[in-house]
């Protein structure tokens, strides 16, 4: 886990262990400090896979892959703010975003095998319009963006954010994987599904505890 930004958004680097080949998820920024962890690794980056396109997320995407030709998945429907990330991201203080037009679109149901895994892309819009998360359930993880945190959740007063819609994605994730299932969310440290269920206050409210 990386923390980059001033946002500090965690992006993660996902490998076998031992492996020459990695998949980053997520990197929001500082791409210098990625490409010298990459090289102190020493592995080769295998692809770039993106939860949703709010610049916290994305800002390293087009340096990584002009350094090492990794290709980028991004969900189908947020692929023009990737490709623009200034049309829409106008936040004062932050910026301007280097946009980038991804290989690869991504939906619900889809399988991306990168570096020895078959990431499950799992629909889980809400914070926004297509966001995904990534799953592992083989080895008990979720990368979730911004959808679930330690005790709390994405927010939802964002442009094509839901509160709602957010809640039934979560709700989704509860119902589809096991408890133990660790998530690794886009923002502080890691948890776990059961965790979140027996102490969140948004997932008691969707559970109706």
């Amino acid at each position: 886990m990386f923390t980059l930004g001033m946002i500090q958004e965690n992006a993660f680097l996902v490998r076998r262990p031992g492996a020459s080949e990695a998949v980053i998820i997520d990197p929001g920024d500082e791409a210098p400090k990625l490409l010298a962890a990459f090289e102190e690794l020493g592995v080769t980056l295998a692809g770039i896979l993106v939860t949703h396109t709010h610049f916290d997320h994305i800002g390293a995407v087009a340096d990584l892959h002009d350094a090492t030709g990794a290709e980028v998945w991004c969900p189908a429907g947020e692929v023009e703010i990737l490709r623009d990330p200034n049309a829409v991201m106008r936040w004062e203080g932050f910026g301007p975003f280097r946009g980038y037009d991804p290989e690869h679109l991504v939906k619900g149901g889809d399988v991306v095998s990168l570096a020895g895994f078959d990431f499950q892309v799992v629909s889980t819009p809400g914070h926004s319009p297509d966001h995904v998360t990534y799953a592992l359930p083989d080895e008990g993880a979720l990368f979730s963006g911004d959808v679930l945190f330690q005790g709390s959740v994405g927010r939802t007063d964002l442009p094509g954010a839901d509160h709602a819609t957010l809640m039934a994605s979560i709700g989704s994730l509860l119902d589809r994987f096991d408890d133990a299932t660790t998530v690794y969310p886009g923002h502080m440290g890691p948890t776990t599904l059961g965790r979140e269920r027996q102490t969140n206050p948004f997932v008691l409210q969707i559970l109706g505890a």
